[in-house]
């Protein structure tokens, strides 16, 4: 399979990997980028709503990604193998309802997948726009990430 624009089909999914959330990560994760109490300390998140220690959803987001870029460049690396011409790597104009319906607490492994919701032409030459719902879910079946993202893919030369 290819990674054109024409390539992705409408209610297409993807799963993209899994993101194992450990204590030592979420605390040195939480350190650098989101120094809140339930994601730092165990015994101060006791007291807070999560009742325990949990990854900031921007950890949560960022796994994410990690399970994208690596699922996007195995596809890539494959259409390569096969002598397919690839396209040039798009960017992301914007993610919208980004949602983090439940915390990811340390031990959870988490399982990407990514659903096409719509693609269309633009105005810029050789792209298209896939917008896909992006979700989480834990090892229990529980979401804990849903958002929409746009990415502009390459086009075939028309």
């Amino acid at each position: 399979m290819s990674v054109f624009f024409e390539d992705f089909t409408i209610g297409e999914t993807n799963v993209l990997g899994a993101y194992a959330f450990e204590r030592d990560a979420i605390i040195a994760f939480a350190r650098l980028y989101d120094p809140q109490p339930f994601h730092l300390d165990e015994d101060a998140a006791k007291a807070t709503i999560y009742g325990g220690l949990v990854a900031s959803g921007w950890h949560t987001a960022s796994g994410f990604m990690r399970c994208f870029i690596d699922w996007l460049d195995r596809r890539r690396q494959e259409s390569a193998a096969r002598g397919e011409q690839l396209p040039p790597v798009g960017v992301a104009p914007g993610v919208n309802d980004l949602r983090w319906p439940a915390p990811v607490r340390p031990g959870d492994v988490v399982t990407y997948s990514t659903t096409v919701l719509s693609k269309r032409a633009i105005h810029r030459p050789g792209w298209g726009l896939v917008t896909r719902r992006n979700i989480g879910v834990n090892q229990d079946g529980v979401e804990v990430l849903d958002f929409t993202s746009m990415v502009m893919t390459g086009r075939r030369s028309l």
